[in-house]
């Protein structure tokens, strides 16, 4: 029996990003065990996933932190005898565990120049060439084996009988919000978002807010910026209410999804979820703009963009014109028409 590990435990959108590569391996080695390492509080996203043997999730800020933790992570995955390692994550600690796993055959990004020593076989990643679903399929080629670039995300079953419940009881065009983000400058003025909330509220659909247990603060606010009272009906306050998996379900169950450049938009193009996304300091070229017919990119172009490959804590300009330049009024009437396409 074969036994494969594949290791991405960046942030919840390279996760997601990463299922092609799941499915290609799955696909060329029916019989094999697969194991996918992702940062804690994202493995319950893929408990459900049918390629997967186990999801597991990396400490990466508790027991597991530091060379010491990375260390006794490693050994232990050599007692478990890996015939096959897979990583896109191009952190030291990354490479440094794929060598100590002592699996027989190391793939990874022959960038930084460090993974030549620690990894059997290095690709080059085509950073400027490739979107990132490409980028990870190139991991494969030292296997010789096809690589999909479709994804399925398969969501436990009762994150989905708890979505379609909710759902049962609302009889309105439904559109998702989410404002936070990870990176502050990848986030949309929380005052946009109110007024987007305001209008959709004027027009019957049903708003549902989402927000992670860090972001409850943002999402009362922009709430109380919308002027649209908790009470009122039009309005599901589910900030901080939701499991990973459930906001997944939640998402696809939506008409019309407005975030910014963050993991859960990518849960929301995956699973075909009409989606418009708002992108600042970030842009098309870097590979992580969302996929399908679906989507819908709205952006200020602008000489600084992008400012970084994540976008940096604080605008280096001072303005942050990427975002504010984009007026609620646009990013409106982006969702009315996707509404208007998705309801028929």
């Amino acid at each position: 029996m074969i036994k494969i590990g594949i290791w991405n435990t960046a942030f919840l959108g390279d996760a997601i990003l990463t299922l092609p590569l799941l499915h290609s391996v799955s696909q060329a080695y029916p019989e094999a065990e697969l194991h996918f390492f992702v940062r804690k509080g994202v493995d319950s996203l893929f408990t459900a996933q049918p390629e997967l043997t186990s999801v597991r999730g990396f400490d990466k800020r508790g027991k597991e932190k530091g060379l010491r933790g990375a260390y006794r992570l490693g050994r232990s995955l050599a007692q478990e005898g890996f015939d096959l390692w897979i990583s896109p994550h191009t952190s030291l600690r990354s490479g440094l565990i794929a060598r100590w796993t002592s699996a027989s055959r190391r793939i990874g990004y022959n960038s930084p120049w460090f993974n030549n020593w620690l990894y059997t076989h290095t690709v080059d990643r085509a950073f400027d060439q490739l979107e990132e679903i490409e980028r990870l399929g190139k991991l494969l080629e030292p296997l010789s084996i096809p690589s999909t670039t479709k994804p399925t995300l398969v969501l436990p079953p009762q994150a989905r009988v708890r979505a379609r419940n909710f759902f049962a009881d609302i009889d309105a065009p439904t559109l998702g919000i989410h404002p936070g983000s990870t990176w502050p400058t990848k986030q949309w003025p929380l005052e946009y978002f109110a007024s987007v909330m305001r209008s959709a509220a004027d027009a019957g659909i049903h708003v549902l807010l989402f927000a992670g247990p860090d972001e409850v603060h943002l999402a009362e606010e922009v709430l109380r910026l919308s002027g649209v009272s908790p009470d009122s009906g039009q309005v599901s306050n589910l900030a901080g209410q939701l499991s990973l998996p459930e906001l997944g379900a939640y998402i696809a169950g939506v008409d019309c999804y407005l975030s910014g450049d963050s993991g859960p938009m990518h849960l929301a193009w995956v699973q075909g979820t009409p989606l418009v996304a708002i992108f600042g300091p970030t842009v098309r070229e870097l590979g992580f703009f969302p996929r399908g017919q679906h989507s819908t990119v709205l952006e200020n172009p602008l000489d600084c963009r992008p400012c970084s490959l994540h976008g940096p804590r604080q605008c280096p300009k001072g303005h942050h014109d990427c975002m504010r330049g984009i007026t609620p009024d646009a990013a409106w009437d982006a969702v009315r028409t996707t509404l208007e396409q998705t309801r028929g």
